[in-house]
């Protein structure tokens, strides 16, 4: 039982290490940001998940230690880094002129949310501050 434990964790380390070794890769090589988005937060998420079940898995079935930590890193994870990536994503947009200009009509009469709907250039009109209670 130990080995075939043994060899499911050591799959699961190789497993993870050549997403995170894609996800570097990706990183590195893609030209732009938006394509360089994808390889961290998908490809390097997964290689952190499998090597967090991994990990999980050693001290349940080697150690008899079970340990929620690698959960809370896993849920922790899951959460910020679609969160992160999108507000990468939408930065870019907002400082890209020439990208607003590529980016189709959305449906609707609404514009897009990530974009100014009064228009970049255009002054917002500011409440006056209200004084403290």
């Amino acid at each position: 039982m130990a080995g075939l434990s043994e060899l499911l964790v050591s799959s699961l380390i190789l497993i993870g290490a050549f997403f995170l070794f894609v996800g570097s890769f990706g990183l590195v090589k893609l030209s732009d940001v938006m394509r360089r988005l994808h390889a961290p937060t998908k490809s390097t998420t997964l290689g952190i998940g499998s090597l967090l079940i991994a990990s999980m898995l050693y001290f349940a079935l080697l150690r008899d230690a079970p340990s929620l930590h690698e959960l809370i890193i896993s849920v922790f994870l899951f959460l910020t880094a679609p969160i992160a990536a999108h507000m990468i994503s939408k930065a870019h947009i907002l400082r890209n002129r020439a990208l607003q200009q590529q980016l189709p009509a959305p449906p609707g009469e609404e514009g897009w949310a990530t974009l100014d709907p009064h228009g970049v250039d255009e002054a917002r009109p500011t409440e006056p501050a209200q004084p403290p209670r």
